[in-house]
């Protein structure tokens, strides 16, 4: 399947934030991002629910911008889906916001995303066996701790974001697949 087409990465802010804080419409867009354009019933059967309820979150994601028709798929009255953007970013405003709207809203959106990327991982290590070995090789699954101030976390997060993007104009090479990076970066008390 050919990748979606390039767009820019779209800055929450609180409003667009409420309307993405949802876990279903939060699955649909990832969804429409990693598999491309698709019509409500085709991502009802994908992700297990009813096809009234991701056409009602689609058009609600619509409104706020997330998705769009992608008028060169489907025939009749079939209506296709596509990610408006190719990813999303939280301000970093959003989490000084006093709005019990907002701050419920930035919540029930990282834990999404968190749920979301164990549930990619737990996949990946229940299927790995199902890969060459030389995927199996070369995957990661890697954790490390360091002491570092917020200004350094800041900067080693700046870097990793640098070097990951660098590959995404990458021409892939023979046996290329989607590849999913997670990265996490998380004060801990000292006990």
């Amino acid at each position: 399947m050919p990748e979606p087409e390039k767009k820019s990465v779209r800055q929450l802010d609180p409003r667009s934030l409420r309307g993405l804080a949802h876990p279903l419409r939060i699955r649909l867009l990832a969804a429409l991002r990693h598999h491309g354009p698709a019509t409500a019933s085709q991502l009802a059967e994908r992700l297990g629910e009813s096809s009234g309820a991701t056409s009602y979150h689609l058009r609600q994601l619509a409104t706020y911008g997330f998705v769009e028709d992608d008028p060169e798929r489907g025939k009749g009255r079939e209506r296709w889906w596509k990610a408006a953007q190719r990813g999303t970013a939280v301000d970093a405003s959003l989490y000084d916001d006093e709005s019990p709207e907002t701050r419920g809203a930035l919540n029930v959106f990282l834990h999404e995303i968190a749920t979301i990327h164990n549930q990619e991982l737990s996949t990946w290590v229940g299927t790995m066996r199902d890969w060459p070995t030389e995927w199996v090789k070369n995957s990661d699954l890697s954790d490390f701790s360091l002491r570092l101030n917020p200004e350094q976390v800041h900067e080693l997060d700046e870097k990793l974001h640098a070097l990951i993007n660098s590959y995404a104009d990458v021409e892939p090479g023979e046996g290329a697949a989607r590849v999913r990076v997670h990265l996490h970066a998380f004060p801990q008390k000292n006990d």
